[in-house]
């Protein structure tokens, strides 16, 4: 169903998250390369931003469980596993070729104005869009109601995000550039706080529901399916972002908060991608094509992958093994 003022609050989260950790940290938010890191060959860079992710199920879980998503049931054969698996392998070859996922390509590189990004993203979209009506399918909305057919939070549900995203802002904004200084410590600090903050905007704005993605791909081949919510990702989520970014150009000398900057918040240098259009080869190309079929097969991308691990471990295990050998092709 369209959650306009769930995703519009997630897509808040994610663009505070994604832009404080380039803001701060001076590193990009991309999710595929930091799961690839964290199984494969884990570093104060990578470890606290997944161990933060992990752990933004614990609140929803606890305190607001109405706000998970329903997944599709676990594996519970052979042959479903060795599809789970399947799967998950297409997911980090796909990702390892094309250099990144929804987030790294999409929600930063999209708002750096990265020309591989936007390739990148036109790519994995489309085939992910044509995947999910002719391969896989769109999934109904129940009791037959159009899909696209507002709901709101409850009252539980709306104090328990605002005081999420009322926290997180003042967490990044005041909280962080006041009380931490500089050094490997305090990085490590907002590493794992970012992580937090970037799984409960997954889980917020409904980027965490399998279903959910999917039935926004229905648009414009059946309407009744097609949930919108997404969309507002664009726009509360990538927008902010590219504002933020052009405000402080990472790695220029710029005014930002009444203060002249050369260096992120809380490190010594700015680590942003240095690759431009001219490294795209065939196996960009290929991996971008394959990371949309595997978005497109089953709704879920790295990020929104790991938090169903936690919640659904029998799938994770299948599908966090297809990932790592993925990423070692």
């Amino acid at each position: 169903m369209f959650t306009p003022v769930h995703t519009s609050l997630g897509a808040l989260l994610l663009y505070q998250s994604s832009s404080s950790l380039l803001l701060h940290n001076g590193s990009v938010f991309g999710v595929s390369s930091l799961l690839s890191g964290f199984m494969l060959n884990p570093s104060r860079d990578n470890v606290p931003i997944i161990a933060g992710l992990m752990s933004s199920v614990v609140p929803f879980y606890l305190f607001m469980p109405s706000l998970l998503p329903t997944y599709p049931d676990a594996p519970s054969s052979w042959v479903s596993l060795l599809s789970t698996m399947g799967t998950g392998f297409l997911l980090g070859w796909g990702t390892k070729s094309g250099r990144g996922c929804t987030s790294g390509h999409m929600l930063c590189g999209l708002s750096r104005l990265s020309s591989r990004s936007f390739i990148a993203t036109a790519i994995f979209f489309t085939t992910a869009l044509l995947t999910a009506n002719f391969v896989s399918g769109i999934p109904p909305c129940p009791a037959g109601v159009p899909c696209y057919t507002p709901t709101y939070p409850s009252s539980p549900e709306l104090s328990f995000i605002l005081s999420a995203t009322a926290l997180t802002f003042l967490t990044n904004t005041f909280i962080v550039p006041q009380m931490l200084v500089r050094s490997e410590r305090s990085r490590l600090i907002f590493s794992y706080l970012a992580g937090l903050q970037f799984g409960t905007g997954l889980f917020v704005s409904g980027m965490a529901d399998p279903f959910k993605v999917l039935r926004f791909f229905a648009f414009p081949t059946d309407l009744t399916r097609f949930d919108p919510s997404l969309a507002l990702v664009i726009l509360f989520g990538i927008v902010p972002s590219l504002i933020a970014y052009l405000t402080v150009k990472p790695g220029r000398q710029t005014s930002y908060d009444g203060r002249k900057i050369a260096k992120p918040t809380l490190a010594e240098n700015w680590r942003l991608p240095t690759a431009t259009v001219a490294d795209i080869d065939w196996r960009f190309i290929f991996g971008a094509t394959v990371f949309g079929v595997a978005w497109g097969l089953r709704g879920v991308c790295p990020g929104p992958a790991v938090l169903r691990s936690i919640l659904q471990p029998k799938w994770g295990f299948a599908e966090m093994v297809g990932y790592m050998l993925g990423n070692l092709i």
